[in-house]
């Protein structure tokens, strides 16, 4: 017989990410150095076209990258947007993390690494931040988002994000989320990395003072409550050195959208932790990367 008991948790240590993990700026500072040496090559090569707009609000912005011509030539499946002679083989469209509260695009732009090394373009918006926003608003801005560069990029869409991020993409892959038809269309796998699914623990954190969510919200905010898109695949992967709130909340929108028919896949990556578990976007090869990108 095996039986799992759950004690009631302290609910602000178990979503205390950088209380969790020594030096968790360090490593945030880092990766933004980083993601702005990645800028300036992009921007070197011709192969950024960063601040570019999806709305009027003041981070209504997203950066887009291209691969190098050299990684499409062999790739029958790469697809051109005539309208600026740049080509792909899809877009993957990377939604960053920070409690909806926090940071903005400027500090991942170097998670771009691995997609465009296989040939994709990678679009990474801003937007929002609560207060100043609740979290309809930004679900809504994210959608008018992806929107505007998959009409920018064709092919197929891969959507995914980090934390927050990772509510969000989930977010735009159910069906009432404001993406149109064609985006609908393609959008082929949602990959959320220690994404939060189910927002009614947040009712009971400090955080809900910006966050500022009631009980309704959280219902029609949460993908685990919701139905989702007829996708190819959802991807749930977190580190498997998080707490265990975020590997709960990772396994339970796998467990709950597999039940609505949906190809879902749930991962506890080694011992990687809420700040490191992303790196591996950054390598072509690594198996984070290939999840995404496989067909």
């Amino acid at each position: 017989m095996r039986i799992e008991v759950r004690t009631k948790p302290d609910w602000e240590v178990a979503y205390s990410n950088q209380g969790y993990v020594p030096h968790a700026m360090d490593l945030l500072e880092a990766g933004a150095k980083e993601a702005a040496a990645l800028r300036e090559r992009l921007v070197n090569e011709g192969r950024a076209e960063l601040n570019q707009r999806y709305g009027d609000g003041e981070r209504h912005c997203f950066d887009l990258f291209w691969p190098e011509p050299e990684v499409l030539e062999p790739d029958a499946q790469a697809e051109e947007n005539s309208a600026v002679g740049r080509r792909a083989k899809g877009l993957v469209f990377f939604v960053h993390g920070g409690y909806w509260r926090a940071f903005d695009r400027s500090y991942w732009s170097h998670l771009a690494q691995g997609p465009l090394a296989r040939g994709w373009a990678v679009a990474m918006p801003s937007y929002t931040l609560a207060p100043q926003a609740r979290l309809t608003q930004i679900a809504q801005e994210l959608a008018q988002a992806l929107n505007v560069v998959g009409a920018r990029v064709p092919g197929s869409i891969r959507i995914t994000g980090h934390s927050a991020g990772g509510h969000l993409v989930s977010r735009l892959a159910c069906q009432d989320s404001a993406i149109n038809d064609d985006i609908a269309a393609r959008l082929h796998t949602c990959l959320s990395l220690s994404g939060l699914h189910d927002l009614r623990p947040m009712l009971r954190l400090a955080l809900n003072d910006d966050l500022r969510l009631d009980a309704e919200e959280t219902e029609r905010e949460s993908p685990a409550l919701l139905t989702p898109r007829d996708i190819t695949r959802l991807i749930c992967w977190v580190g498997g050195g998080e707490t265990d709130e975020f590997r709960r909340q990772n396994a339970l929108l796998a467990n709950i959208w597999a039940g609505l028919g949906v190809e879902t896949h749930c991962l506890e990556d080694g011992n990687f932790n809420h700040f490191n578990v992303i790196d591996s976007l950054t390598r072509p090869d690594s198996p984070l990367t290939q999840a995404l990108l496989t067909d």
